[in-house]
Parts: C-alpha cells; structure tokens; sequence
C-alpha cells in the first residue's frame, strides 16, 4: 500500500477481488508491469462506452464517475510517470 494513493490503494484492491474470483494472481503496485495493467484497465473504464454504461447513467453519475477515476489515474501516474494512458491525458 502506497502513502497518499488511498483511492489507487482502494481501486486496485477490487480489482484484485475480482481477480481472485477468477483464478487470476492479484496485482502489484511495486511491480512496472502490474503499474501499466493497471493504468490499461483504467483507460477502459474511461472509455465513453463504459464511463456512460452506453448512454444509460446520468450526467451526475457519470461526472462522479470521471472525478473518481481521474483521482486514480493522477495517483498512478505520480507513483510511476511512466504508466502511458489513452483515454486520461
């Protein structure tokens, strides 16, 4: 767990629960791989498709959606400036 990343901390988290119930190994934040992974599943919740739910949430969801993972991915990107991002600039 990284000082000052609670909300990378607890987005990383669930995605490891969700891992586990996979079969999948959990992520690392000290690993540059795990890093990038990470930084690839957020560039897919950020995608319109998904950020909206295809249209279907509304605009106050999807705002607090956006704040959300943007923290996230500000986060990451401090712990490792070397994550490359897609959807988050």
């Amino acid at each position: 767990m990284f000082k000052n990343a609670r909300n990378l901390n607890e987005f990383v988290e669930g995605l490891n629960d969700w891992r586990k119930m996979w079969g999948q190994s959990p992520l690392d934040l000290n690993v540059a791989q795990d890093r990038q992974t990470i930084a690839d599943r957020l560039d897919s919740e950020l995608s319109p498709e998904n950020l909206t739910c295809d249209g279907e949430l509304p605009r106050s969801v999807v705002n607090a959606r956006y704040a959300s993972l943007t923290k996230i991915c500000k986060e990451l990107k401090y712990l490792d400036p070397n994550v490359e991002f897609y959807e988050f600039a």
